[in-house]
């Protein structure tokens, strides 16, 4: 199983990794640093040993760098992995805020989260709502922009499912429930939300500087989708 390297820092650029399988253009290492795919999160991509990673995929407790090529490295070897920072950064930014959003969401109407995609550049969220007009939208984006301004740390710890499961508003999912994990790692941003979540945030919501709304639609009939990004 892969030591995952971004869940103790987010913020590791760059690491040393040892080469436990390669099958085809497919690498699997003892420790990573690239966050793989998954919860509506686009993965990282970078370099392993100076090739090219298109894309970081988990299935079941591995996870498989995708590279452009098959490696010269082999079984046994240690490789050096780097991140493409300012793409990586961009996309803790934009999950940050997709927490926040959905909990100012969540909070002010109840609604729960349908479906999300979280990229370097736009983002968008899919909520269980009726109703939802730009005005509304607009009220949530400056809700958002205040716990920015207000500098949230965000923190992360483990529970057992058990106990987590018994939080209030830790489930903000529509059709989804966390993993059927023993234990669930939680994210923590201050008062404003915790959620189960297995992916990369910032320390804190300053980073973030400005939340921007850019546009709402209409996917059905108690569904909407919002669409944001970070400057």
């Amino acid at each position: 199983m892969t030591e995952k390297l971004y869940w103790k820092d987010a913020y590791k650029s760059s690491f040393e990794g040892k080469v436990l399988s390669v099958g085809g253009n497919k690498v699997v290492l003892d420790q990573t640093a690239f966050n793989p795919r998954g919860g509506g999160l686009v993965s990282d991509t970078g370099k392993l040993g100076g090739v090219r990673v298109l894309e970081v995929l988990k299935e079941g407790e591995e996870i498989f760098h995708v590279l452009d090529q098959p490696p010269s490295f082999k079984v046994g070897d240690s490789v050096r992995g780097i991140i493409d920072w300012e793409r990586r950064y961009r996309i803790m930014k934009m999950h940050t805020t997709a927490h926040i959003l959905s909990s100012i969401v969540n909070r002010e109407t109840g609604a729960l989260i349908t479906g999300n995609q979280i990229g370097p550049e736009e983002s968008r969220l899919d909520l269980s709502l009726e109703q939802f007009d730009r005005t509304k939208f607009d009220r949530y984006i400056e809700l958002a922009n205040e716990v920015v301004r207000r500098g949230v740390e965000v923190t992360t710890f483990f529970m057992k499912r058990e106990e987590a499961l018994k939080m209030p508003g830790l489930v903000k999912l529509a059709n989804a429930m966390p993993p059927t994990l023993d234990t669930l790692r939680i994210v923590q941003i201050g008062d404003v939300d915790t959620q189960a979540d297995g992916g990369v945030h910032v320390r804190n919501t300053k980073e973030i500087r400005r939340v921007v709304g850019n546009s709402v639609e209409n996917k059905g009939k108690s569904n909407r989708r919002v669409y944001f990004t970070v400057s």
